[in-house]
């Protein structure tokens, strides 16, 4: 087989979805620029490099090396180094700092920053944090590389090579060779991945090790669908699935359910008036039962104060419904209560009276919502702090994990609390809460029930208003001066069925027909970048958001990104950006979270902006709002799989928050995901103005699909029935 070295001059096409790379090669011997083609994971410019493969001519493109395999090879001449080095692939170090450590230590440099790290201080500008850097950055390299040719043989992409480093750091290859199915705990790896790895290391198909490993990722890629358990019958037919190039054994399935039942990993009960098994998880097996005995444990406390005084002064201050009316006194009466309600009925209002009146009974009152955005709402409308679930609970990196710090045996420090956006809060999230809460402590759920379920596993909000034991109170009138504003009047008609009222003059709701998707994208364009800023005066970064069903099509939440990008924050000398996880990052784009870092204290959904983007240093910081302002945020580059744009979001993603401005698309090409409370959700996200950009039929098919998503859950059971049947 054919075999070249050279050195990588330039990096032609990069598809980091399938890591095919069209690049140009300098051969050693200095003749003509090589075109190299392959699938191998990602280099930088100016390493050396010894790839086998085959010579073939492209009828468009002639003659190329086609890459079968590669090794990369330390660098042999002073410019060569150089370019390694200032190819950006090494944390601290740009092309200055290159320059610099070849000209001080000449052909030594790579040796110098392996085994004596601490010379480079002798180097102008090097100081030892930098140092310490630059050999941490190299060390990491080397680490990361060794990976990725391991898994290069197994289809694994550089990105997610990264991402498993990064989780299991120097154990990595000895985790994957002791077990490879801890790969599936990974998001984006997957079952099958891991199984392929697992294989070729040599595991026998029919080990209890693989098969166990299916049915607890089965039961995992259940709950990622929300379900808290699975019929025994549902996991047998996906690993079916699993393995669809073979012949399934159901006995050795059964056989080690049965011992991951033996093991506590999973637990089994039979549905309630029927013989089916329902197949659980541990953990959510054991917060469901936790969830139901401790909601019956609150709503058995009661205590009946006497405030018809304080009432009184409460209702001609808050001016308050009798729906509202009724809430404060059963919350003065009762352990747990539900207060639910549309836009506009008062919810805001009655958490603030709520807590004007626990305070003159002297019972301290905490706030909490699900997410910082919610959180930072609660904050702004109550006038004061709110903290979110995690963050009350003091959720943090303890004696080699994460976990609660308040809980059973340190609970929290309050006689009442009150929780916001509840519809968003699954059954783990719900259950960890609820061990933290003192004895005799006050909960009270704010939420609207219509709005689309948590992301996490369970319907929390419904399944507790559906068990008929927790007291609830509904509101359901709409204030005169929320009844101005169509956003509010729409939100109701949507939630009914009917079609909203669009396109009134000086009105905060509108809608555009259009079908051709593409023509659908030029308006979005046209609407944030000239007309909306021209009618409401509002800052087409900060004060817009797109809102869209789905993450695929050509109006979905990828392909807008990158139109909205390239109108809104176009490339120019002098941003510096970087291409990531198949994504450009450009300086002053806007970027969102999309999972919880809880030493960072960012949260997925949070949407900042990128602020400064330093190659040389291998960091990125983006800004995010906090409640004084603004905060700054450090990412270094490995940890930007935590970023995605954010000029257009999903429906899911917009939860808990708040947007001066919504663009909501919706055409038939989402028909899948066309339903009521998901457009619901979407146009509830505004505060001043709606457009609805797209076709009155997909509007009506999301009006006329009023399903509930089903989720696989016992809770309004467990609650109801009082805990006194096996299930």
């Amino acid at each position: 087989m054919p075999v070249i070295e050279g050195t990588l001059e330039r990096i032609t096409y990069r598809n980091e979805e399938n890591d095919f790379t069209v690049a140009k090669l300098m051969p050693s011997d200095r003749g003509q620029l090589v075109t190299i083609v392959g699938v191998f994971p990602a280099v930088s410019t100016g390493e050396s490099l010894k790839l086998e493969g085959q010579w073939v001519t492209n009828p468009k493109y002639g003659k190329q090396f086609k890459v079968e395999g590669f090794e990369t090879i330390i660098p042999k001449t002073l410019a060569g180094i150089e370019r390694y080095l200032g190819s950006g692939c090494i944390k601290g170090i740009g092309s200055v700092t290159a320059k610099r450590l070849v000209s001080f230590f000449g052909l030594e440099v790579l040796e110098i920053i392996e085994k004596h790290p601490d010379r480079l201080c002798q180097v102008e500008g090097i100081g030892e944090k930098k140092a310490e850097m630059i050999s941490r950055g190299y060390e990491e390299q080397r680490d990361i590389r060794e990976i990725m040719i391991f898994l290069q043989a197994h289809e694994v992409t550089p990105g997610l090579a990264v991402k498993i480093y990064r989780h299991y750091g120097r154990d990595t290859l000895k985790t994957i060779r002791g077990n490879p199915y801890r790969l599936a705990e990974l998001t984006g790896i997957g079952f099958k991945t891991a199984d392929k790895i697992a294989l070729k290391l040599g595991m026998d198909p029919r080990s209890p090790q693989r098969v166990k490993a299916a049915v607890q990722f089965v039961l995992w890629e259940g709950a990622s669908d929300g379900h808290v358990f699975l019929p025994e019958e549902d996991v047998f037919g996906k690993i079916k699935e699993l393995f669809s190039q073979e012949e399934i054994d159901i006995p050795l399935v059964s056989e080690q359910i049965q011992a991951l039942v033996k093991e506590k990993e999973v637990f089994i009960e039979t549905e309630p008036g029927g013989q089916e098994k329902l197949i659980y998880l541990a953990p959510f097996f054991h917060a469901e039962r936790g969830v139901a005995r401790r909601f019956l444990d609150l709503r058995s406390w009661q205590q009946s104060l006497n405030q018809t005084g304080e009432m009184s002064k409460l209702d001609e201050e808050y001016k308050l419904t009798p729906q509202q009316y009724q809430a404060l006194s059963k919350a003065l009466e009762e352990g747990v209560l539900i207060i639910t309600g549309g836009p506009g009925t008062g919810k805001t209002t009655t958490i603030k009276a709520l807590i004007h009146l626990f305070e003159k009974n002297n019972i301290q009152v905490m706030l909490s919502a699900p997410t910082g955005r919610a959180a930072r709402r609660m904050s702004e409308a109550a006038g004061r702090e709110a903290k979110t679930i995690h963050r009350l609970l003091e959720y943090s990196y303890q004696e080699g994990e994460f976990r609660f710090v308040k809980n059973e045996e340190n609970p929290l420090k309050t006689e009442a609390l009150i929780v916001d956006e509840v519809s968003m809060v699954d059954l783990l999230l719900m259950y960890n809460l609820l061990k933290a809460l003192p004895v005799g402590c006050k909960l009270i759920l704010v939420g609207d029930m219509d709005q689309l379920p948590s992301v996490g596993a369970g319907n929390v909000l419904r399944s507790l208003i559906g068990s008929g034991v927790i007291p609830v109170v509904t509101l359901d009138k709409i204030f005169r001066q929320a009844r101005e504003s169509l956003i509010t009047v729409n939100a109701h008609r949507i939630n009914q069925g009917d079609f909203p009222v669009t396109n009134e003059k000086d009105k905060d709701f509108y809608f555009i027909q259009e079908e051709n998707p593409d023509k659908i994208n030029q308006i979005i364009l046209d609407l944030c970048r000239f007309r909306i800023p021209g009618y409401l005066n509002v800052d087409a970064l900060n004060d817009i958001q797109v809102i869209t069903p789905m993450r695929k099509t050509l109006v979905g939440v990828e392909n807008l990104n990158k139109l909205m990008q390239e109108s809104l924050n176009p490339p120019s000398s002098e941003k510096n950006e970087l291409y990531s996880g198949g994504e450009i990052f450009r300086l002053g784009d806007k970027v969102m979270q999309i999972k919880n870092n809880y030493q960072k204290e960012v949260y997925n959904g949070d949407i900042g902006k990128i602020a400064k983007l330093n190659i040389e240093e291998g960091e990125l910081t983006v800004t995010y709002p906090d409640f004084n302002g603004y905060r700054e945020v450090q990412y270094s580059f490995n940890e930007l799989d935590e970023l995605v744009l954010s000029y257009a979001i999903s429906v899911h993603k917009s939860q808990g928050s708040e947007y001066p401005v919504v663009i909501l698309p919706l055409i038939t090409q989402h028909y899948m995901l066309l339903q009521r409370n998901l457009v619901y959700t979407g146009i509830t996200r505004a505060r001043q103005l709606v457009v609805v950009v797209g076709t009155k039929k997909a509007l009506g098919i999301a009006l006329r699909n009023n399903r509930v998503e089903e989720r696989n859950t016992l809770l309004g059971e467990r609650i109801s029935s009082g805990m006194e049947s096996n299930f």
